[in-house]
């Protein structure tokens, strides 16, 4: 029914249309039929239509209810006090204070107040009864308004609701597209230092091997050896760097010497000397990784224990393992921690896990993070030593 409105509104008519046939039937003798049949028209059937055209819909419900007091007589000559369509009349009060607001539906209860003292005072007359029937379709009118008033209030809160649900959606987004850009053109200068390297000394074996391959034949030759090699490594980095988008702004370009995983020793040092108790578990020669590579490894390491020491709580501790296997380095970081969930700070707007994700990318990896089943936060990136 809410997602097909007319039809949730055209069940009411229906019952609606069922209660007065019961005065149709019996008011026909004191009434014309076609008039009985035209007011309860106009009064029932603009209510399928209440929701889309609100205020058109509750001022045809009046108009019928202006006309039934015009042409079903006095009570006391044999017409008809009341019928089921009039609580159309209610109907049409609660959506205008639900569907259109707080000032239309003032004006449209004034309406029926007057109408409602009219048609008792000229076709009911006085007395006590009469003055039960206005306090009964008062308290009917009072519930109407009070019901369109707490569904107004309730569709107002869920528009704003979502509307702020999109607005934080977007600028989730936006700050997602953000870090993943920044974060690439901070790859993008971390590899262009490596890349930039390795043409230089490419550069300068080649003007010394030129300069000895005729006074130092075996100099030229180990020159020639080592061009080859760097050529080849970087190679590999200009693989790794494909894809990335760089920013054009080199102002802030840092051009200091990048660490490699030789440094996490020194890295785990330092989250010790932070109050991280540390335990750092290496395999393989992680000196010889690429110099890409190594730094990636070290950066995941370094955004995941800082996250450990942000946000595992006290007494916490990780542990680190990093091992090369075959043509694949593993990294692991993972904590005992019981301080606020990792996920719902990345889902609040931290960037950190976007950041090991993008680089874990980049470099032709995975990375998954989540929680341990056993407790606490971790953190595991698969990185090839050749991209594929």
């Amino acid at each position: 029914m809410r997602a097909h409105p007319v039809f949730g509104d055209s069940l009411i008519a229906g019952v609606l249309f069922v209660f007065d046939l019961g005065v149709v039937a019996a008011a026909s003798d004191f009434v014309p039929l076609s008039t009985l049949l035209l007011v309860g028209t106009v009064l029932i059937v603009p209510i399928v239509f209440r929701r889309r055209y609100p205020l058109g819909a509750a001022y045809t419900i009046l108009a019928g209810g202006v006309l039934q007091l015009l042409t079903h007589g006095d009570v006391h000559n044999g017409g008809i006090p009341f019928r089921g369509g009039d609580f159309a009349l209610a109907v049409a009060l609660y959506t205008v204070v639900a569907y259109v607001g707080r000032r239309q539906g003032l004006l449209y209860a004034i309406w029926l107040a007057a109408g409602t003292f009219t048609w008792a005072s000229w076709r009911i007359g006085g007395g006590i009864d009469t003055a039960f029937i206005v306090f009964v379709i008062a308290v009917v009118f009072g519930f109407s308004w009070a019901m369109g008033e707490f569904v107004g209030a309730r569709r107002a809160y869920h528009s704003e609701l979502e509307q702020r649900l999109k607005l934080l959606e977007t600028e989730r987004d936006q700050q997602a597209r953000i870090a993943v850009g920044a974060e690439r053109s901070r790859i993008a200068r971390e590899l262009h230092d490596v890349v930039a390297h390795a043409v230089s000394v490419m550069v300068v074996q080649a003007d010394g091997a030129g300069y000895a391959i005729k006074t130092n034949p075996e100099l030229a030759e180990a020159a020639m050896r080592t061009i080859s090699d760097t050529g080849r490594q970087a190679l590999t980095e200009l693989r790794r760097l494909l894809g990335v988008l760089r920013s054009e702004d080199q102002s802030s370009t840092q051009w200091a010497p990048q660490p490699g995983a030789g440094e996490l020793h020194e890295l785990a040092e330092n989250l010790r000397a932070a109050g991280l108790p540390v335990r750092l578990e290496t395999a393989g020669d992680l000196s010889a990784l690429p110099a890409g590579l190594g730094l990636g490894v070290y950066r995941i390491v370094q955004e995941a224990l800082t996250n450990t020491l942000k946000h595992a709580g006290s007494g916490a501790s990780a542990t680190v393992r990093v091992a090369q296997a075959g043509d694949h380095v593993d990294v692991e970081v993972a904590d005992d921690g019981f301080g606020t969930p990792h996920d719902l700070v990345a889902v609040s707007g931290g960037n950190g896990l976007i950041g090991m994700r993008e680089r874990a990318g980049v470099l032709g990896g995975t990375l998954e993070a989540g929680p341990n089943p056993g407790g606490g936060w971790r953190v595991r990136a698969v990185l090839p030593l050749v991209p594929s």
